[in-house]
């Protein structure tokens, strides 16, 4: 088993601070690692190392040949490269991530727009776009100040289904730590339940 572990809040985490959807997925990964030996583990953190957003300079370093790119062209498209290759090479995802807004953080939708590459992890068809990134099992590690699961004020599970299902990961489960701002120990006893559960299955 190859895991990629994606650690997307703007907060790096430490085991009792810091970032709550990180510390989860830290849990989670070490649960299936801990399940599989033998498993390898790549962890990108958003929070060390934040991929660069999709700008002018990086479309037009994109849709520039390989061959006729600047060094600087080239290096800019090796960051979206790096993050495409540990997809590929995955066969489990886990993402921590927590809402901001009612959506995805900013470094998370930063990474989504590097891996998302038509012709690479993305094919459009006459019937439709088809994703190239299939059969990876996927984790979902979410949490919230609030309590928004099942609400119509979770705009992001909605968002992370479709975007996932669009690059070919379609079999993803969510993990919610919900009420952090108010009742934080209920919130993390709760999330770590739903671990418990999916990993039992």
């Amino acid at each position: 088993m190859n895991i990629l572990q994606i650690n997307a809040s703007a907060r790096r985490a430490t085991d009792d601070q810091g970032s709550v959807s990180t510390r989860l997925a830290n849990e989670l990964t070490a649960r299936l690692r801990s399940a599989h030996p033998a498993a390898t583990v790549t962890v990108r953190d958003l929070a060390v190392t934040p991929q660069p957003v999709l700008d002018e300079a990086a479309l037009g370093a994109l849709f520039t040949p390989a061959d006729q790119r600047s060094a600087e062209q080239a290096a800019r498209v090796a960051l979206d490269d790096a993050l495409i290759a540990e997809l590929q090479a995955a066969d489990t995802v886990v993402i921590g991530v927590p809402m901001y807004n009612f959506n995805v953080t900013a470094q998370f939708k930063n990474w989504i727009d590097a891996v998302a590459r038509a012709g690479v992890t993305f094919k459009y068809t006459e019937k439709g776009p088809v994703g190239l990134l299939q059969g990876k099992k996927v984790y979902v590690v979410t949490s919230r100040g609030g309590i928004h699961r099942d609400q119509p004020s979770d705009q992001m599970t909605p968002y992370l289904r479709t975007v996932l299902a669009f690059l070919g990961m379609t079999d993803v489960s969510f993990v919610y730590a919900e009420g952090m701002a108010f009742a934080a120990e209920q919130g993390l006893s709760a999330a770590r339940a739903q671990i418990d559960e999916l990993l039992a299955a």
